[in-house]
């Protein structure tokens, strides 16, 4: 019964004009009430992410089922006007690209685990608490560290690991929290903008192959430049006191050189295998795989249950590297299924109102009406209102035609746009979580015009040294 009922309303609901083909292939779905419904479904579904902090929602949950339903929708109509494949079809497109993210990312993070696991950012956090330095100074050290870290260790990382320093450093500052988290925030998206494995955003242009490894590089200064102004204005609003150290002293586990080695060594082999194989990235990244599935192998077979053995300082490191046996299956069991599953729901739910044609209305208006300059700054704007990763997907997918100092204005805007509100960007998302309170929406708004500019500063900077691209 409530098949047939639903069968009954998809068929009133389509108009007539939605049964004519574009092109024998694809349909205009933009102006049919099935449309208008994806469109509401995305939506519902994109504010329950925006809110995941107030209703404890994974943001996952809400994206996977407007996913579903919205081709669930696409299928039936296309099946309705005899192209039962060409869903499919187009899904199956989706899938791939969602698949080459995936694995990449997902190499990605179980390294960045290996590492946590081995204690080798906690030895970092040590090494700075212990440094007997000012809080003017944490501040611009854990800026720069974020700064130079997140080109590697990817954004959302890298401001963890440094909000864990500040937490640890600030304990009863309440005003150095915010403003070193607020900085962390900054620092961390600027410089995840000019490296492919800085950010979700960079590496899906960079395995789209529309910029290539090296000209990501001519980001760098813009970059600086967005994280320098804010952090140069706020610093003066921090006091020239030191932090007192409690005393803890962590020691990096056996194996832990050896693991931030190879995982160098993964990043070259991807790289390797995009610029000079023009195979995937995330092949290369598989095959770095391979390499810390076999050290960790090594590290199992030589593990060595020091329970009992008298204590031996010149050893520590050996015995607390001993103590618990590397398991691969561990770290990989760590990754942020959350985040990868989110991913998917973004990517399929963006691809199914692109395949519907509402991404060709939006690249007439944006590209084609207000000019790609316009355009791509107003990505960066939005990216920190929604989230950079659906609205530089939605570019990728409409794939209007700029040169290529427009690719990497957009890959800047949208990657430091998200700086511009605490919840722009998944960096400041985690971090007002991790801050208990000390980092908020409103203390970083506070600093909003700062950030902005620093935001205007990176794009007059972008064309400044990089105008011959455009």
């Amino acid at each position: 019964m409530i098949k047939q009922f639903l069968l009954t309303f998809l068929l009133l609901v389509i108009p007539a004009t939605v049964m004519a083909s574009t092109g024998g292939e694809t349909l205009d779905l933009t102006k049919s009430v099935i449309g208008y419904i994806s469109l509401l479904i995305f939506g519902i579904a994109y504010l329950l992410v925006m809110a995941e902090e107030v209703t404890h929602l994974r943001k996952s949950k809400p994206v996977l089922m407007a996913a579903g339903i919205i081709w669930v929708l696409i299928a039936y109509v296309y099946a309705q006007n005899d192209l039962p494949h060409a869903a499919g079809i187009a899904i199956r497109h989706n899938i791939l690209e969602y698949a080459e993210l995936f694995f990449f990312l997902l190499v990605a993070m179980t390294y960045i685990n290996a590492m946590e696991e081995r204690l080798v950012f906690q030895t970092l956090r040590t090494k700075l608490v212990t440094a007997g330095l000012s809080f003017r100074q944490l501040f611009w050290i854990t800026g720069a560290l974020s700064f130079v870290i997140s080109p590697v260790a990817d954004n959302l990382t890298t401001a963890l690991l440094m909000c864990a320093v500040v937490m640890a450093l600030g304990k009863g500052k309440a005003k150095f929290v915010s403003l070193a988290c607020i900085n962390i925030v900054v620092a961390a998206n600027a410089g995840g903008a000019f490296s492919p494995f800085g950010d979700i955003t960079t590496l899906m242009v960079w395995q789209k192959g529309i910029v290539s490894f090296s000209e990501f590089f001519a980001l760098f200064l813009p970059s600086l430049v967005n994280w320098i102004v804010p952090a140069v204005i706020m610093s003066f609003a921090i006091e020239k006191s030191r932090p007192e150290s409690d005393g803890e002293i962590v020691t990096m586990k056996r194996g832990g050189i050896v693991v931030m080695f190879l995982f160098l060594m993964t990043i070259a082999t991807a790289v390797s295998f995009h610029n000079f194989l023009h195979l995937p990235p995330m092949a290369g990244m598989m095959m770095g795989l391979s390499y810390l599935k076999i050290y960790g192998f090594y590290l199992k077979k030589t593990h060595s249950n020091l329970k009992g053995v008298v204590y031996d300082p010149e050893k520590a490191e050996e015995r607390v590297g001993d103590t618990v046996a590397f398991d691969i299956f561990r770290n990989i069991a760590r990754a942020e299924w959350d985040t990868l599953f989110f991913f998917y729901g973004v990517i399929l739910c963006v691809g199914g109102l692109g395949f519907m044609g509402y991404l060709g209305l939006v690249s007439h208006v944006m590209y084609d009406s207000w000019g790609p300059t316009y355009a791509n700054i107003t990505v960066g704007v939005l990216s920190a209102i929604v989230d950079n990763i659906p609205v530089m997907f939605a570019v990728l997918t409409m794939l209007p035609e700029m040169s290529q100092g427009q690719w990497l204005l957009v890959t800047l805007t949208a990657g430091v746009g998200g700086s511009l509100l605490s919840i722009g960007s998944a960096a400041g998302v985690a971090l007002m979580g991790q801050s208990r309170g000390l980092y908020t929406f409103g203390g970083h708004l506070k600093w909003t015009p700062v950030i902005a500019l620093g935001y205007a500063a990176s794009i007059a900077t972008h064309f400044l040294v990089n105008g011959s691209k455009f």
